[in-house]
């Protein structure tokens, strides 16, 4: 886990090392253990790296890394399955000077060229200067786990880690203010139909699941998909007990992968289903108690505290309470914003900065964490929606016995005549959500009216192209949602030098979930049913067969109460109305406290947009 930067010019004097340097100087927190810089012999490329030691603790793998005379790597993430692949490849005649990934990511690069991507298990952003070819090989993972931004300046490509780096480089620092109207209408701090845009204008990111290559020569880059979820195939023919012996396979293959490390490794426990998971299977696989990590929020009636301190309790876990106290949000906000380098969506992004700070000062270098169950095996309750609209259209209702089911599990889930119109007529309730949506932001009085009128016309509230339950989780999973927790988590992790490792995502698994029929994930009104069933002898009966979803609830309400917090508010509208972005008129209006589940979070949104025009 690391930090990577990048120049390729045709000038060899435009940039030199020292321009390199502050590059990776301004990323320096996501690689304290060390850093080094390299320069091709003309001059035209230029790659640095920081380096937090994870594998391979030697200096053998400082980057860049340099392997057959050819090849000069620069990576940040983990190859989970390099062991097996370093056994594969001595097999075909490759010697290896390292114990770690990133030469086995070379060698692979080297034998399967570009096809080498779907060769790994793992969370990566890497980039492969070719001497030979003259050409920069780019590649991410499949759900965007590992950043890579990069920017075109006339004929020179810059890449890096995060945003913050190109700032170092003398990048003009000009928003987006098209995302920011996004941002402040939709809640969206992605752009689903342009998967490559940044709240950034002249800054990109690669999408996740996909490669780059830039060929020095003739100046010009090729992005390429090399990974997607194929909603057609099934394994219907499976029983139930055949698909949770092989869901509970996957899943141990996948944390046995993610506990290889040359550093101790840490779990944040929340107390719910995911990371109660994720701890219990752990703790068996380990000789010693696992170190745990949890939020706490005393008082508050959605703290998950008891719940952890049971699993913690059960598999004999050294246990952490990490509290938040309202007297250090504002610090830790503007802190974890100016990590951030875009907005976020909720105060629940404070939080996992705090545990995630705690993690780190204990000295642990590792921590498992449980993003991606929610999408891939529908943990939300909106996803009842979609899949009894898949039910009703195709007469599986049974007269409405799933929503008796869930009824009587009191999660208050409706499906009205809308819902079931919306069945039959999937692109007309689309349009007219979309109308909705638009008109919502049209009558925003809040906003300035020359900024609506500039952006109205090209807002797009974006749903699922595919129908049914596996639609709506593909959708989450691979086009708008995951990635934006996944932002968060790296950017809330890399600032204290600390990886985080998430077993949910393993792509063998995340296929074979998405392969199996919606009565898998979500049957008599329980979501996560396969999970729910594979665990109920290994956690406790409260924790397995909890139908509430808390979801990193924060008091929010409580902390927007805070005097220090409500001016740190109203000094964000302020900078908004200097930037034509909101009217004048939000100044005299209230401060909203709200509560994190809330549609509107107007007075979150104007906080988390203000920190780009600092």
């Amino acid at each position: 886990m690391c930090g990577l930067a990048g120049i390729l010019q045709p000038n060899p004097q435009q940039y030199q090392i020292g321009d390199l340097q502050r590059m990776t100087d301004a990323i320096a927190h996501r690689g304290p253990d060390g850093s080094d810089h390299w320069r091709s012999n003309d001059g035209t490329v230029l790659l640095g790296h920081r380096r937090l030691k994870i594998l391979d603790l030697s200096e053998q793998s400082k980057q860049p890394l340099h392997f057959q005379d050819r090849y000069t790597i620069v990576h940040n993430g983990e190859i989970y399955n390099y062991l097996e692949l370093r056994q594969t490849l001595s097999q075909k005649g490759y010697t290896f000077r390292t114990t770690g990934d990133t030469e086995v990511i070379t060698a692979a690069y080297d034998h399967w060229k570009k096809d080498c991507v779907e060769h790994f298990d793992g969370m990566f952003a890497f980039a492969i200067w070719d001497e030979k070819e003259q050409s920069l090989f780019v590649a991410r993972d499949r759900f965007g786990e590992k950043p890579f931004y990069y920017s075109l300046q006339e004929q020179t490509f810059l890449f890096a880690s995060e945003i913050k780096a190109f700032w170092a480089l003398g990048i003009e620092k000009e928003p987006d203010r098209h995302m920011a109207f996004q941002y402040l209408t939709l809640g969206y701090v992605d752009d689903p139909i342009q998967p490559d845009k940044t709240f950034f204008r002249h800054i990109q990111k690669l999408p996740a699941a996909h490669t780059l290559t830039y060929s020095a020569i003739y100046r010009s880059a090729r992005i390429e998909r090399y990974w997607d979820i194929d909603l057609h195939q099934k394994a219907s023919d499976l029983s139930d007990a055949a698909a949770q012996l092989r869901f509970r396979e996957l899943l141990q293959t996948s944390i046995t992968r993610r506990l290889r490390s040359d550093v101790p490794i840490a779990c944040s426990l929340s107390g719910g289903l995911d990371s109660s998971t994720l701890a219990s299977l752990i703790s068996e696989q380990l000789d010693q108690p696992l170190h745990t990590f949890t939020a706490i929020f005393p008082g508050f009636e959605k703290s998950e505290e008891e719940a952890a301190r049971v699993i913690a309790q059960r598999i004999n876990a050294k246990a952490e309470m990490i509290e938040l106290s309202d007297n250090d949000v504002l610090s830790v906000a503007v802190e974890c914003l100016q990590q951030q380098d875009e907005p976020v969506g909720s105060s629940s992004v404070f939080a996992q900065y705090a545990v995630y700070r705690a993690i780190a000062r204990s000295g642990m270098r590792v921590v498992i964490d449980g993003q991606g169950a929610d999408e891939t095996l529908a943990g939300y309750i909106r996803y009842y929606h979609w899949y009894w609209q898949e039910l009703y259209r195709q007469r599986k209702l049974k007269s409405s016995q799933e929503i008796l089911f869930t009824t009587a599990l009191d999660t208050h889930p409706i499906f009205t005549w809308k819902h079931k119109l919306a069945a039959f007529f999937p692109d007309a309730a689309a349009s007219q959500r979309k109308r909705e949506y638009r008109q919502a932001a049209r009558n925003d009085q809040e906003l300035n009216d020359s900024f609506r009128k500039e952006h109205l016309n090209q807002l797009h509230h974006v749903l699922p192209e595919h129908p049914g339950l596996n639609g709506a989780l593909y959708f989450n999973t691979c086009t708008h949602g995951l990635e934006e927790l996944l932002r968060y988590a790296d950017r809330n992790a890399m600032h204290v030098g600390l990886e985080t490792r998430l077993p949910f995502l393993s792509h063998e698994l995340v296929e074979f979930i998405f392969s199996l029929p919606s009565n898998m994930k979500i049957r008599q009104g329980w979501r996560k049913w396969i999970l729910r069933q594979s665990m109920e002898n290994r956690l406790p009966r409260t924790i397995a067969w909890n139908p509430q979803k808390i979801g990193y609830e924060t008091p929010q309400v409580k902390w927007m109460q805070q005097p220090d917090m409500q001016a740190a508010i109203q000094a964000s509208r302020k900078i908004l109305v200097d930037q034509q972005i909101l009217s004048p008129g939000v100044l005299q209006q209230p401060i909203r406290p709200t509560d994190i589940l809330q549609a509107q979070q107007k007075d979150w949104r104007y906080f988390s947009l203000a920190q780009l025009f600092d």
